[in-house]
This record gives C-alpha cells, sequence and structure tokens, in this order.
C-alpha cells in the first residue's frame, strides 16, 4: 500500500543477482528493516521492484509492526542472556537491540 511519498512491503532479500540492479539503485531509494521490511520511494519503478520480487505490500503500521515485533523478540534474548555474557561484549558491539523508526 503506497502513499504519497513512500510505499511499504515485506520482500525477502535473496542476496541474488537482480534483486536490487544498478537500474533500481538509479530509479528510486530504498532501504530495508527487521523482519525483511522495505521501504522505497513511492514510485512506477519501485512498484515494479515490489512486484518482480514477489513483495507483499503494507501499510506504514503493518511494517512498523512487523520490524518492532522482530526487535522485540532481539531484546527478549537479550534481556535473558546472563548478565556476564552482555558484559563481555565489547562497547558499541551487541548491544541490546533498539526499535528502527520507519520513515
Amino acid at each position: 500500500m503506497a502513499n504519497d511519498i513512500y510505499n511499504y512491503s515485506v520482500i525477502t532479500n535473496t542476496a541474488g543477482k537482480g534483486f536490487i540492479t544498478h537500474e533500481d539503485s538509479r530509479a528510486f531509494w530504498r532501504c530495508s528493516f527487521q523482519g525483511n521490511v522495505w521501504v522505497a520511494m513511492d514510485c512506477r519503478e519501485s512498484r515494479k521492484w515490489v512486484a518482480r520480487n514477489n513483495g507483499i505490500s503494507k501499510t506504514k503500521a503493518e511494517a512498523q509492526a512487523i520490524s518492532d515485533a522482530i526487535t522485540a523478540e532481539a531484546q527478549t534474548t537479550w534481556d535473558n542472556d546472563s548478565r556476564e555474557a552482555n558484559a563481555a561484549v565489547p562497547e558499541g558491539k551487541g548491544s541490546r537491540p533498539v526499535n528502527e523508526v520507519i520513515p
């Protein structure tokens, strides 16, 4: 589902040739978030990219909820780890996950 600026979708990144082409990179901005959520500039080319990669359109609220759920799971795992294990992680590496705000 698109709004005036962005479209939101869930797409599994195949990391293979053709997932994001040079043409895609030149045609529109896109960014990935937790839970295979992708936000892209809303334009014809980005909608074709979503379709080409079998993406499922989402509203902004749905996309944010998916990303938040993945982050909450990671936070629970972090919180349940021992304090000694968390303390042994170097500063800035592997710190407690935080929610990302989707534009």
